[in-house]
């Protein structure tokens, strides 16, 4: 992949959307201690967030409870609800992170929401590996997301939430798609080509990410990343 841009830094986990925690005072007037501070609004949103996606990165972690995930903020399930109306709605929080962070990277990759058709073909080659890269890199920096992304963590939940992520896998392989179809220009088929050569990346990324969870986190997604890339592109 030499010569193209650096990947857009930093990409985001879960645990760095935590609120500062506010200054404890030194002000010792007073036997009684201080109360407790109630979160403020939408943290503790943020906090239930945040250890599902911490709990998702435990062995066996493939059918977590909501009275596992209070007890480990020392809640109550009814607290949680009142932040979210269903356990499917707390995935459905991690996959609008998932979203939004690999999509605001992608359009900075591609300059735009949609790549430019007109572009020469090793730029869109280069943008593809790059979107590749970005997924794996991801990936690696959350891994309780990848078994949402892999769908390990939705096996047991509302079928909505795999659907969402089969919507998001077929969104980077249009994606890709845009982005190798000037390299294509040339085929007799180029619209086919440009589609099967999407369709290789994606499955490449997909199997990557899964390999990562089955290995328990240990067989990182970025492994002989650019020699792989180069046989496929």
């Amino acid at each position: 992949m030499g010569g193209g841009k650096a990947l857009p830094e930093p990409l985001s986990r879960m645990s760095e959307l935590s609120p500062q925690p506010e200054p404890v005072s030194t002000d010792d007037s007073g036997d009684a201690p201080a109360a407790r501070k109630r979160p403020k609004p939408g943290e503790r949103r943020v906090q239930i967030l945040q250890a599902l996606a911490a709990m998702l990165e435990q062995p066996g972690a493939e059918r977590i409870t909501t009275a596992a995930l209070a007890a480990r903020l020392s809640v109550s399930e009814a607290a949680l609800y009142r932040h979210f109306a269903s356990k499917a709605q707390m995935f459905e929080g991690l996959i609008d992170f998932i979203e939004q962070t690999v999509f605001t990277l992608v359009a900075q990759i591609t300059g735009r929401d949609v790549p430019d058709p007109d572009q020469a073909p090793e730029v869109g080659a280069r943008q593809a590996a790059r979107i590749v890269a970005l997924l794996l890199q991801f990936g690696e920096r959350n891994p309780g997301m990848v078994r949402v992304m892999v769908g390990d963590a939705l096996v047991f939940e509302h079928e909505r939430l795999q659907q969402r992520m089969n919507q998001f896998f077929d969104r980077i392989e249009s994606t890709l798609r845009q982005c190798l179809r000037p390299a294509t220009a040339a085929s007799a088929t180029p619209t086919v080509d440009a589609q099967v050569a999407a369709s290789v990346l994606t499955a490449f990324a997909l199997g990557r990410l899964q390999r990562y969870a089955r290995s328990g986190f240990k067989r990182l997604p970025s492994e002989h990343l650019d020699a792989s890339l180069a046989l496929i592109l």
